[in-house]
């Protein structure tokens, strides 16, 4: 079977390993290489990295608007378009091509959590349990019939321990579907848009937080944004940002430290541990390392 996959980040670049391992993977499109970090340096993403690992022609179309990548799709006759976590939406000229048409893994159970940012929306809610969909593509975002789920929990997981989680259920789980949609085995289901949520993007000031909120609200937007921007307090002017915490039952005024290791600050409704931390303008410490060097005691305070 002629397999075109279509994606960019970690997640997609370990489900294009799976594919490869059972079908014909012909190319892997997938986002230009952008600048990162402090020096801007130009870094191919992690499909193009497994791609050329895996010896298959990668494609970095910066769209599909004048026709030139979806002909050369058509050239390409691939029976099926995979795809997870690509970034573009596919116009219906493309959707069109492949034999059994263009199969879309989406990392929530929908019609929950449409859209780009599925997995952070749903551990900074809360949720217990999220999964994998798999589901025919349409023009319209996230809203294809769905072919088959699969749930995950979510437990005490942040956001890079989930995506990891997903990449490796769900390449077996993506192979196994294809494989029976193109064996007839399958019949999509519409989905009910009445019960659909949204995930949209995620803004950078999202992270911003301070110990006047709910403290397990607090550890889920910890735990949510934990691969980016990553969550953040303020003391005196400067931006700490948190890597890992988790919940404590324990009480006290808000802002105020009830021990020093684990550092535990209390918030409203219980307590934050708090694991690493990366201050502004330093390196990441663990949290009691952090107050150490600020000479806190037990009964300060980091919020007023």
């Amino acid at each position: 079977m002629r397999v075109v996959f279509m994606g960019t980040p970690e997640l997609a670049s370990d489900i294009l390993r799976s594919l490869d391992e059972r079908f014909e993977v012909v190319a892997a499109f997938c986002q230009p290489d952008k600048p990162v970090g402090r020096k801007q340096i130009l870094t191919p993403p992690p499909v193009k990295e497994t791609a050329e690992e895996l010896g298959i022609p990668v494609y970095q179309p910066k769209g599909f608007k004048n026709g030139k990548a979806a002909q050369l799709l058509r050239e390409m006759a691939p029976d099926i378009i995979a795809v997870c976590a690509y970034g573009r939406i596919l116009p219906q000229e493309v959707l069109d091509i492949p034999v059994y048409g263009c199969v879309n893994l989406h990392g929530s159970l929908l019609p929950e959590y449409r859209g780009s940012a599925p997995v952070q929306r749903a551990i900074m809610d809360g949720a217990e349990v999220t999964g994998l969909t798999a589901i025919m593509m349409s023009a319209e975002m996230d809203s294809g019939d769905i072919l088959d789920k699969l749930e995950i929990p979510i437990g005490e997981m942040d956001t890079e321990l989930m995506m990891s989680k997903m990449g490796e259920v769900g390449g077996p789980f993506f192979c196994d579907v294809i494989e029976k949609l193109c064996s007839g085995l399958i019949e999509p289901a519409p989905q009910d848009s009445g019960k659909a949520t949204y995930a949209p993007p995620i803004e950078k000031s999202e992270g911003d937080f301070d110990f006047s909120r709910k403290a397990k609200d607090i550890v889920n937007l910890i735990r949510g944004l934990s691969m980016w921007p990553m969550a953040s307090f303020e003391y005196e002017g400067k931006k700490i940002k948190v890597c890992t915490a988790s919940y404590a039952e324990t009480e006290g005024e808000i802002g105020e430290i009830l021990s020093l290791n684990p550092l535990t600050i209390a918030a409203a409704e219980g307590s934050v541990v708090v694991g690493d931390v990366i201050p502004q303008g330093s390196r990441r410490m663990s949290g009691t390392e952090w107050a150490r060097g600020r000479r806190f005691k037990t009964g300060d305070k980091v919020f007023s």
